[in-house]
């Protein structure tokens, strides 16, 4: 899931800057932005599975910005943690979100994200320069093999390389409690955390996310109106999109390395 949040940011800002996202591209580009979101949700849910005091304090913090949510905030945060508090039951309910609730959804949003690109052409590119179309037998190939080389390098890393777990959250039969140092975030919500330290709840985890989500869903209808769907680098007619899609990347990057070593 970090995995998928690593490159779909990349991907995601290479199609920004090269308007890949402009006629016929537009439902892929949201399709493309919804499979990212959830794989971000999809990281938490794996990160809270340790259950140790070092992702308690996160979970925490978490659950109760979504509780900040006008109108179905409680809804929602019964809907997360399972009950009124969080518990063993939050265990269990975050691994049904994290193997079904949420990869379930990914791996289909993928495959269509990937059935769109296919259907809309292939990947955007110059007419005059691209080479011809590989066959779906070899595009099928390609992909397998670079699908294997990927999980054996995950599995290696998961078999050499160290992963220390914290002391286990302390439950019996009632709320969960947890001793924490500090409180911190996962690497890919830093960025809100730092929003956190000077903004409310409700503004730094609710409203500035939505409306950065909000930004790019828009980016294709908004932004940049024009009807030539070739992939230009830095194209003119897309430059309020570039600048918009760069100063949000900007800010997530700077607040995430402000956090971090702050």
């Amino acid at each position: 899931a970090v995995l998928l949040v690593g490159t779909g940011s990349l991907h995601l800002l290479r199609v920004a800057l090269s308007g890949s996202y402009k006629p016929p591209r537009r439902l892929n580009w949201l399709l493309g932005l919804l499979a990212l979101l959830l794989s971000l949700l999809l990281s938490f849910s794996g990160y809270v599975l340790r259950w140790d005091v070092d992702t308690f304090g996160a979970l925490t913090v978490g659950v109760n910005i979504v509780r900040q949510t006008p109108l179905i905030g409680n809804w929602l945060y019964e809907l997360l943690v399972g009950g009124p508090y969080i518990s063993d039951a939050t265990v269990v309910r975050f691994y049904t979100w994290h193997t079904l609730g949420l990869s379930v959804p990914v791996l289909l949003l993928l495959g269509w994200h990937a059935f769109r690109v296919r259907r809309d052409g292939g990947i955007s590119h110059l007419q005059s320069s691209h080479p011809p179309r590989i066959s779906r037998r070899e595009l099928v190939q390609r992909e397998g093999v670079t699908m294997l080389a990927l999980l054996c390098l995950l599995l290696g890393l998961a078999l050499f390389v160290d992963a220390p777990l914290a002391p286990a959250v302390d439950s019996v039969n009632g709320p969960a409690t947890a001793v924490t140092s500090s409180i911190a975030a996962p690497w890919f919500f830093l960025w809100v955390q730092a929003l956190l330290r000077h903004l409310p709840p409700l503004v730094a985890g609710i409203i500035m996310p939505l409306a950065v989500t909000l930004a790019l869903a828009l980016l294709p209808w908004l932004w940049d109106r024009s009807e030539t769907g070739t992939a230009v680098w830095f194209n003119r007619e897309g430059r309020l999109a570039q600048i918009i899609v760069l100063l949000i990347a900007a800010g997530i990057v700077l607040l995430t390395a402000w956090e971090w070593w702050g």
